[in-house]
């Protein structure tokens, strides 16, 4: 038996608010309490850690992640303003520097390119990149990675440019894109678990304990997913968890037997599995056009009657379905292809598994009304909002204001009862938990605003509940010790009706506290990550 006592600090649970001390025993929470209480499992701990008024938290779960991508994206070219990168131009000298620097025969890559952010208001277009790369492949993924710009020797080669959605200026979405995304991933085995590596070792340095892996075709290979779950099956291995999604089409029960044998441990066969595509690449499907491109309304990628062949063949599989989906349009078809397969199967039987949609951004009144009766659940990235939304964000130029300001509705789906979790959709935007309760406690729109206690349970406990572990996500008495250590400038209590005060004995009235998410405040820095009290990553010692 090994044992680790944190004490001297705050620990964030319902079960004591007023707790400043936590013992964990063999990966189990085996105590909470006070200081003065602790001081009798002090002597017989194996290791006493003094947090110094550190914050103890659940570990966060990302419930939208690509661990290849992400790897790939730490290692490529950051071409957003994070990066330096802030127009066209400094894109390309960006490109023209790491070709420069080449070793090998690798395509250069780059990830975070948004047109709408640079002066210039436009991509790069192929013969920039072929000029300012001499000749290498080049494949620039936009932020949403659901196009890309391409140099002409990938495209050549991969053959984007004899696919459908391919344009003469290199620009690749659908089918071309699919086919570039698997040139810039073809990678070496051993240069492939080191990407893993390295994306999940930098999600442990962000508090998180659990990933959802939204892997497909055209995103990574079934061998690569197969070796994601062995490197995470074991906590003592010193990585994440790790929830496995694979997306592709089933049409009968044998399909999704069969990618269940080729995976063993997939959590749902679903996920990146596009019904259609984003909004910032105007390839998600919308029942009205684009407000900035009049008679384009996007892309539906699946039909109702595929929608329902996958949700019954799943099911029956007795796995969890599950769909990308994000335009009015392609959430339309969703609904249609569910009642459908409800009528097929009954409604009871689906909801034993469930139906999980990744993304969902524009839900009306009676999308959410239908979502509620079914029994949906929704991964959703609140980072989306505050990249995106508000007046003059991508959202309001794509969509006009209107459309815009009831895009990520959080405060309706957690009112009506929706389970919801938070993610990254990582490269997409970071894996940056405490941005992503932030952000859905300070949307741009004051109605949708949600508390960041909710917000805080819908990113730690919210993402085991979809992932079918009901009881996973809290620390009590006999949960598994996931957990991450912050320092936190100051902390705040929230009260009731949204507002936020500083900490005082009488302001806590029972409930646990949050670092200081506003504005100006200095963000929680990751001190410890531990799983099932296998510590991840550490700063602390």
């Amino acid at each position: 038996m090994s044992s680790t006592l944190y004490r001297h600090g705050v620990v964030h649970t319902s079960a004591d608010p007023f707790a400043e001390a936590i013992l964990v025993e063999d990966g189990v929470v085996a105590w909470l309490g006070s200081d003065d209480t602790a001081d009798g499992f002090a002597a017989r701990a194996d290791q006493v850690v003094d947090l110094d008024g550190a914050l103890v938290t659940p570990g966060f779960v990302d419930a939208h992640v690509h661990v290849l991508e992400t790897g790939l994206a730490l290692e490529s070219i950051d071409l957003s303003a994070a990066g330096g990168v802030r127009s066209l131009a400094d894109a390309l000298a960006a490109v023209s520097r790491a070709a420069a620097a080449r070793t090998d025969d690798l395509p250069v890559l780059g990830f975070g390119w948004d047109e709408l952010d640079w002066p210039e208001g436009r991509a790069p277009t192929r013969s920039e990149l072929d000029a300012a790369a001499g000749g290498a492949p080049v494949y620039l993924a936009r932020v949403d990675v659901h196009s890309a710009i391409v140099s002409t020797s990938l495209a050549t080669a991969a053959g984007a440019d004899r696919a459908d959605g391919w344009s003469d200026d290199g620009r690749v979405e659908r089918d071309a894109h699919h086919v570039a995304r698997e040139a810039a991933r073809a990678v070496s085995p051993t240069r492939r678990t080191q990407l893993y590596e390295r994306a999940l070792a930098h999600a442990a340095s962000r508090g998180i304990v659990s990933v959802h892996e939204h892997s497909a075709p055209s995103i990574d290979t079934r061998a690569g997913l197969v070796e994601l779950l062995e490197l995470t099956r074991d906590a003592a291995d010193d990585r994440p968890h790790l929830a496995a999604y694979r997306g592709e089409l089933c049409v009968t029960v044998d399909d999704a037997r069969e990618v269940l044998a080729a995976i063993p441990g997939l959590t749902g066969i679903g996920g990146d599995l596009n019904v259609d595509g984003s909004i910032g690449s105007r390839t998600a499907a919308l029942r009205s056009a684009y407000t900035d491109a009049p008679g384009e309304r996007g892309n539906l990628y699946l039909a109702g009657e595929q929608i329902a062949n996958h949700i019954t063949a799943v099911s029956r599989a007795g796995l969890q379905s599950g769909f990308h989906v994000i335009g009015d349009a392609a959430m339309d078809e969703v609904l249609l292809g569910l009642r459908a397969a409800a009528d097929v199967d009954g409604a009871a039987a689906l909801a034993r598994t469930g139906l999980r949609l990744e993304h969902a951004e524009m839900i009306d009144a009676s999308t959410l009304a239908a979502l509620v009766l079914m029994g949906v659940r929704l991964s959703v990235q609140p980072a989306f909002d505050a990249a995106w939304g508000g007046v003059g964000g991508m959202y309001a130029t794509r969509l006009g204001a209107g459309r815009a300001s009831a895009l990520n509705p959080f405060a309706d789906l957690a009112g009506a009862g929706v389970p919801i979790a938070f993610g990254s959709d990582s490269p997409v935007t970071a894996l940056d938990p405490w941005a992503g309760v932030r952000a859905a406690a300070f949307h741009h729109e004051p109605e949708q605003r949600i508390s960041a206690r909710a917000a805080f349970r819908a990113s730690s406990r919210g993402g085991w509940r979809l992932a079918g572990h009901d009881q996973v996500g809290e620390l009590r008495v006999g949960s598994p010790a996931h957990l991450a250590v912050w320092d936190a400038e100051e902390l705040v209590v929230q009260a009731p009706d949204g507002r936020l005060s500083a900490w005082s004995p009488d302001a806590r009235a029972g409930i646990p506290l949050l670092p200081d998410l506003s504005a100006d405040a200095t963000p929680p820095r990751c001190l410890r990550t531990v799983r099932d009290g296998v510590v991840l990553f550490d700063a602390l010692s």
